[in-house]
């Protein structure tokens, strides 16, 4: 899911790039020009500013709202650039840089992540540029330049490619003779914060707070002297605890120029076992998933209690990684929201429980990097979920992971979730079209692994070109045929229909690419329920107990005048 607003750019979309003709002239090119790069001289400088984007995205200015920084991964310091291709913007990220004329840069950075190519332009003589597929792990791009006679400034990038996963970008570096800037002053180490104390607590859980410090950038918390978590704001939850057993947590505040002394510690209970919520509302036989942003991307800002009760099942978007491998907790971000608070929110979840309705918490999105691939992880991320449904009430997890997933350990992590929450867990899925194509891919063996325990499968049916049918030919997005045949796949392919629902954007801005009207989607859902308004593909039979529809989000169906919710709602509740 996307954090960003769609691109309105009307470009034509040009085709991804690949390693063979003239894009490969032009990796040859650029791996020469990387060979040319020698050992900068001693009294260069870094002439980039906020090269490790310690500082947010001053200094740098990114395409259609395309980046953000984040505090994992990084490759040094605590900040990182996260930049997403959508629709026809590539996610380029710029800045001016100063320079000497007549003089020769280094030019440099670390990647990771999709698609990612480092360039100047505007140097007076030749412009250069560099690029990788892609890396899971931090890879450094590396070229150099010669300015021109007159030339003193040049404009240094990065940028994804087209339909291509977002990169990261960390550590930038133009290094050579100081062009009137140079290298900017370090960071101070922060002061230790003060006015740390306990909030809520669960059988396996504390939530902590304090004041901020001026000049950090994030804060660790420690529990009984060992590092427990980190956080980029004024909060954090410790999960993973014991039941009924008191701890000593404080925290310390972190900047690029390093860590301050920890707080005064303080002490804290956890709460006794038999205390966690018990089983919320049944999921309706047909049902409506919308997806809630915990973030403020120019969507209309709601509280949990402004999405409309056409929503049978509202997932929170989203829980935040922590430090350990596969735990995640959960931020509200009241000073984006408005300053809806936490007391506030945690009343609408029951508010909206007492309504009959299903609260989950939503893994994943578009800048969620959790990594569940091995034993430790899976028990981590069961047992962090598992807090948070005790300590927010949550009923349930989504699961959308946008980068990747592990079938063998992500299925361990929700049978160890669903043998702690009971028969009353709501797990939903939000795999990407690409992750359902096949029953081989990781994210079709993790909905069939789960199937006994599974409620429903939202596929995101844009952001994702031409796929196949389960007929075998290509569909394009934004037609009814493209909804009905690639659910087909998943209908045929083992899960029950029940376990099927069809997720699209709730406006024009919801995604780059792919938004049907409702009325597309009211279409898909008769043709696939009953048989009838099916566009060229018609299923050799239909599915009844289809399960319903999703929609990103519920704050775009609030800016487009809940269009979505009127005519989608209504519709789902009135199939067979």
């Amino acid at each position: 899911m996307e954090r960003s607003a769609g691109s309105s750019h009307r470009r034509r979309r040009r085709s991804r790039p690949v390693l063979g003709g003239a894009m490969a002239v032009v990796a040859a090119a650029a791996l020469t020009v990387t060979g040319l790069v020698s050992t900068a001289q001693a009294a260069d400088v870094n002439n980039a500013k906020n090269a490790g984007f310690e500082s947010g995205l001053a200094n740098w200015t990114c395409t259609g709202g395309s980046g953000t920084v984040v505090s994992t991964p990084v490759h040094g310091g605590t900040s990182a650039l996260k930049a997403t291709p959508a629709g026809q913007d590539n996610a380029k990220c710029s800045q001016t840089v100063k320079v000497k004329p007549n003089s020769t840069y280094a030019l440099s950075s670390w990647v990771q992540g999709g698609y990612a190519y480092l360039g100047a332009s505007g140097t007076g003589t030749t412009d250069v540029s560099t690029w990788t597929p892609g890396s899971t792990s931090w890879t450094k791009l590396s070229t150099s330049f010669t300015t021109g006679a007159n030339t003193t400034s040049v404009t240094v990038y990065t940028h994804g490619w087209y339909g291509q996963a977002a990169y990261f970008a960390d550590d930038f570096e133009v290094t050579g003779p100081d062009g009137g800037g140079g290298e900017e002053p370090g960071p101070v180490i922060p002061a230790a914060p003060g006015g740390l104390a306990a909030g809520a607590t669960t059988t396996s859980s504390v939530a902590l707070s304090w004041n901020a410090v001026s000049g950090a950038t994030g804060y660790t918390v420690y529990r009984d002297g060992t590092k427990a978590t980190t956080s980029t704001g004024t909060s954090a939850t410790v999960t993973g605890l014991s039941a009924d057993t008191a701890y000593q947590f404080s925290v310390s505040a972190t900047n690029a120029a390093g860590e301050s002394v920890k707080s005064a510690a303080i002490s804290a209970r956890t709460a006794k076992e038999g205390t966690g919520p018990g089983p919320g509302p049944a999921v309706p036989k047909h049902a409506v998933t919308g997806y809630w942003q915990n973030f403020n991307n120019g969507a209309a800002v709601q509280k949990l209690s402004d999405v409309p009760a056409d929503y049978d099942i509202i997932a929170v978007s989203f829980a935040d990684a922590t430090p350990t491998q596969g735990a995640v907790t959960f931020n509200l971000d009241t000073a984006g929201l408005n300053g809806y608070t936490e007391a506030q929110f945690r009343s609408d979840i029951k508010a909206k429980q007492a309504a009959g309705k299903n609260v989950i918490i939503s893994i994943g999105g578009e800048l969620g990097t959790v990594r569940v691939d091995n034993d430790a992880s899976a028990t981590a991320f069961a047992n962090s979920v598992y807090a948070l449904m005790q300590d927010y009430g949550f009923n349930g997890v989504d699961i959308d992971l946008e980068n990747g997933l592990n079938a063998t350990y992500m299925t361990k992590a929700l049978r160890q979730l669903s043998a702690k929450a009971g028969s009353g867990l709501v797990i939903t899925m939000a795999p990407q079209t690409i992750d359902m194509q096949s029953t081989s891919g990781e994210y079709f063996k993790t909905a069939l692994n789960v199937k006994d325990i599974l409620t429903v499968v939202n596929m995101q049916y844009y952001n994702s070109g031409s796929m196949l049918g389960c007929d075998g030919k290509v569909y394009s997005q934004g037609s009814v045929d493209f909804l009905t045949a690639l659910a087909c796949i998943q209908l045929e392919g083992g899960l029950d229909p029940s376990q099927v629902g069809i997720g699209v954007p709730a406006s024009t801005r919801g995604a780059g690419s792919g938004y049907v009207a409702p009325s597309i989607v009211n279409a898909a859902l008769d043709c696939l329920t009953k048989g009838t308004n099916c566009g060229s593909f018609k299923p050799s039979k239909t599915y009844p107990s289809l399960r319903g529809a999703m929609t990103w989000s519920t704050n775009w169906d609030a800016t487009a005048g809940f269009a979505w919710s009127k005519a989608v709602g209504p519709h789902v509740r009135g199939l067979p």
